[in-house]
Parts: C-alpha cells; structure tokens; sequence
C-alpha cells in the first residue's frame, strides 16, 4: 500500500499487530512514523513502551520474542526492527560483498509465521528496509526482502516522489509557511533537492525562518542556504558560453572565485552539463519531454527544469562546438592538477578559448 492508503487505513481501523516498510523515500516514512507512534502509543507511554532492534545485532526470533514479552511499565508498546535485509538469508541476497549478505535462516520464518498467529495484545512490530530502491540493481534484493517477509500482510511501499509529485508537494509545504515561493525560485529549489521529499521538507523550513513571510524567497536565498545551490551559478555559466558572452562568462567565474567555489567540481558540472547535451545531440532528441525521458530511462533520473537547461546547450552549441568544450574541459582539468597551478588563469583560459569562436 502506498503512504496514504496507510494513514487512510489507520486512521479507519486502528494499528495492525505487524508492518513492513519498505523503500528508501524518508519524508513520507516519517510522516507515517509520527502517525503510527499517535495511534499506538499514547504520550506518557512512549519512554517505556517503545524499542528499538536492529536486526543486522540480533536474530528476528529474538526480536519477536521481545515482542512476546510483557512489559511492567508499558501495557501498549511499538517495537521498531530496522535493517530487514540482514535478517534473509544469505543464500537468498545477491549481494556483491559479505557485509551485503544477510544472516537471517528459516527458522526465523517460522518465527515470524507464529507469532502472527498469535501477537501479543496492543504490541505493534515495524520491520524496516530502507536501504533498498525500487529500481535498478536493488529491485532483485527488495524483492527478496518482500519474499522473506511476505507473512506480513500489510506492506507499506516508500517510492522516491515524481517531478510533479515533488513540485505539488514543495508548493504545499511553502503555503503551510506562508513562504513567498516564485515559480523561478521554486524550479531552482526542486533542481538543487533534485525533487528529494525530506530534503525539500528542512530546505524550505530553513527559508522560512530565513526570509519570514513579508517578503518574497530570492535565488541569493536560496544560494546562501540550500547546499549544491551553486550548481545553478555553473548553468548560468553554461548559458553564457552558449550566448559567446565572454563578458558574463568572466562575471560569473568572477563570483563562483568570491563565493570560494572549488574549481575542479564546477568543472565536473561543466562536464556533465557538455555530454550530457552531445548525448542528447546525437540521440537526435527534440525538446526537454524527450531529453528527461531518454535520460531517466537509461538511469540518469533528470528533472524538467534540467532536462529545459540540456535542451538549452544543445541549441546554442552546434556538435563541433561541444565537442569542443568537452575537450577544453578536460585540459582545464588536467591543468588544474599541476603543481601549485592558479586555478582563476586556468579557467579564464578555458572561458577566452571556448568564446573565441
């Protein structure tokens, strides 16, 4: 069941004896956290009636024999057992090293199996993956997690938020602050937090207590807040090249020198943003619907405003001109790593050759 379908569900029936959380996503597992905690735990009962396991330290049957017992100062308790995958069995994890292989054995399935036959009264257990994704090489292990587990009938699924899940989401929480959010600043936001929920969550509480709500959220804002902020600096740099704008080119290396930037790591973004759009080049994709679709498809997950800043390099630079830039990129690059090179000469270097076309 998806988040909603949870607390829809507690809310209606109650707390069930047993959960298995599953998934990575950590802004909506907390949200469920909190709503389980209200449901099975009342507040003078939580320092007594809650524990917490970690089944990569001890065995599940041990974990649910906790469970079993009765408590002398909690009538009503939570029992939260994370690290799932370390309790399958080795045998059943494809892991690529030991400390990815879990411990677990069948005797722990049968464990499982009776005590959900009969749990103990008001006893809520958690068992918790949140190391695997949905997708990618972790699909086949979380599957097998699922396998393992799948006495428990009520599985909550955490999924990484879409594009328009994340914005919808942003722009929610930004009303709740009564944050003057522009659409601009919004898409800068997402970009930066890469749509990440809980991110999102802490980075628009932090501007809400820095910018208040009589005045409107800047890109300096954002800039002097949200880490990676300055990555939105190197586009504007890539959009200056485009242009052949030397002049605002030198600007902005001028302000990323200020802001004590890290020279090699702006041009790693330079280089990505490069190939990126040669990709999309030579793949022959038209428009930024098509460029976030091939991307993420081949496991690069990009977000629109990104894929419109690939779209925007691919019209202002023809395939010559890319490679090029790449190849610039790449000696500046090596440049920066002499001995004691001065890293503001090689990158006005690189701005003056890549402009002299």
């Amino acid at each position: 069941m998806t988040p909603d379908q949870f607390l829809a569900k507690l809310k209606k029936d109650g707390p069930e004896p047993a959960y298995l959380f599953l998934g990575p996503e950590a802004f909506e597992r907390e949200r469920c956290r909190r709503a389980l905690f209200d449901a099975a735990l009342p507040a003078e009962a939580r320092e007594d009636g809650f524990t917490r396991h970690d089944l990569s330290q001890i065995p599940l049957a041990e974990a649910l024999d906790d469970a079993r017992s009765m408590s002398l100062f909690a009538t009503q308790r939570l029992l939260w057992l994370s690290s799932a995958e370390a309790a399958v069995p080795r045998a059943r994890v494809a892991a690529a090293s030991d400390e990815e292989e879990g411990t677990g054995s069948a005797t722990d399935v049968d464990a499982l199996s009776s005590y959900l036959r009969n749990p103990t009264p008001e006893t809520i257990v958690v068992i918790d993956c949140s190391r695997y994704d949905f997708e990618g090489e972790d699909k086949t292990k979380l599957e097998r997690v699922t396998k393992y587990f799948a006495a428990i009938p009520s599985v909550v699924e955490f999924r990484p938020y879409s594009p328009e899940a994340a914005r919808s989401l942003a722009q929610r929480l930004a009303k709740e602050k009564r944050l003057q959010l522009g659409l601009a600043e919004l898409a800068l936001l997402l970009d930066i937090t890469s749509g990440d929920a809980a991110r999102l969550s802490l980075e628009i509480e932090k501007l809400s207590l820095y910018a208040g709500t009589e005045r409107k959220v800047t890109p300096e804002d954002i800039g002097a807040l949200v880490a990676d902020a300055h990555s939105s600096t190197i586009f504007a740099l890539v959009a200056a090249l485009g242009r052949n704008d030397r002049t605002r080119a030198l600007e902005i290396l001028d302000m990323l020198s200020r802001e004590g930037e890290y020279m090699p790591l702006a041009l790693t973004f330079l280089a990505t943003q490069f190939r990126m759009a040669l990709a999309a080049r030579a793949a022959g994709l038209k428009g930024a619907g098509q460029i976030q679709a091939h991307f993420t498809k081949l496991g690069a997950r990009i977000w629109p405003d990104r894929a419109r800043q690939i779209e925007q390099t691919v019209e202002a630079f023809p395939k010559a001109a890319l490679e090029k830039a790449i190849g610039r990129v790449f000696a500046a690059d090596r440049d920066l790593r002499d001995a004691r090179p001065d890293d503001r000469i090689v990158m006005e270097e690189m701005i003056l050759a890549l402009t002299a076309r």
